[in-house]
């Protein structure tokens, strides 16, 4: 009997071990592929039959920072990425600590509609009003529209973590003659660090990868990467090397992030999962 069960239990952890390893190799795959393609050239990239075995080549890589400006791209999404994430910050931090503290239930309700919306609602107004104020391809209209994206997701995440702070803790802070601003940011905000790290890694991820209001706001001087991409399609052909190189170039910084930050991540997800 005893052989049986250890034969039951091995038979389940082998398939399990089998289905993890499925799940992953096929959430895998497509980056596995796409960084094949970055290093095969366009004949091989268009064949018929996939070519698996190949002389590895950097030349879609030199393409893309040699011909493309690649560089530029790149700052221009940085400098877009982290101001729509600090000013989301700044602004919904206190709005999520309001929610939480006064209940106001229908104002969090209000941002959540706004967050499920498909963003191109918003487009033609936003690009309408940025377009008559003379500010289409300037950092203030895409950082403005980013914020659409980041800051619903930093005050929907903010709110379940000041939830758990205890308030007898700013009571006691208030006793001491500390001030409703100071006992936020001497009291609540430190308590809430994983939770802030996890909004900001968040924020920044979506604004880095936002693409719709990028294509439409943005121009020479304040084009981001993933609209740079489109430089690899025209009429004639679709460069899938320098696609794909550009891609994976992309993915690279967010990737490396969070690798080095994926315990603040995973402690501010779960923390804001658990009550009490």
């Amino acid at each position: 009997m005893t052989a049986q069960r250890r034969l039951r239990k091995s038979i389940r952890t082998f398939w399990l071990y089998f289905a993890l390893i499925a799940i992953v190799a096929a959430l895998l795959f497509p980056f596995l592929w796409m960084i094949l393609t970055s290093l095969r050239n366009q004949v091989q990239n268009t064949s018929a039959v996939p070519v698996w075995i190949f002389s590895p080549t950097l030349t879609n890589y030199r393409s893309v920072f040699e011909q493309h400006h690649f560089l530029a791209y790149t700052w221009h999404s940085f400098v877009v990425a982290v101001l729509a994430t600090g000013i989301g910050l700044v602004i919904g931090l206190p709005a999520a600590y309001t929610i939480s503290r006064y209940r106001q239930r229908g104002l969090a309700f209000a941002i959540l509609f706004a967050r499920i919306t498909p963003y191109i609602t918003f487009l033609v107004p936003w690009f309408a009003a940025f377009r008559f104020l003379h500010m289409v391809d300037t950092y203030t209209a895409l950082v403005s529209t980013f914020l659409i994206v980041s800051l619903p997701l930093i005050i929907w995440l903010m709110i379940t973590f000041f939830d758990d702070v205890p308030i007898d803790l700013e009571e006691a802070a208030k006793v001491d003659g500390a001030g409703e601003a100071e006992a936020f940011f001497r009291i609540v905000i430190p308590l809430s660090t994983p939770g802030i790290v996890a909004a900001a890694i968040l924020a920044f991820v979506f604004s880095w990868n936002q693409f719709l209001f990028a294509l439409i706001l943005s121009g020479s001087n304040t084009q981001t990467v993933p609209v740079a991409v489109f430089n690899f399609i025209t009429y004639g052909e679709i460069n899938y090397g320098g696609l794909a190189a550009a891609a994976v170039l992309i993915t690279l910084p967010v990737l490396v992030l969070a690798l080095f930050i994926q315990r603040w991540i995973v402690q501010g997800l779960t923390m804001g999962a658990v009550k009490g």
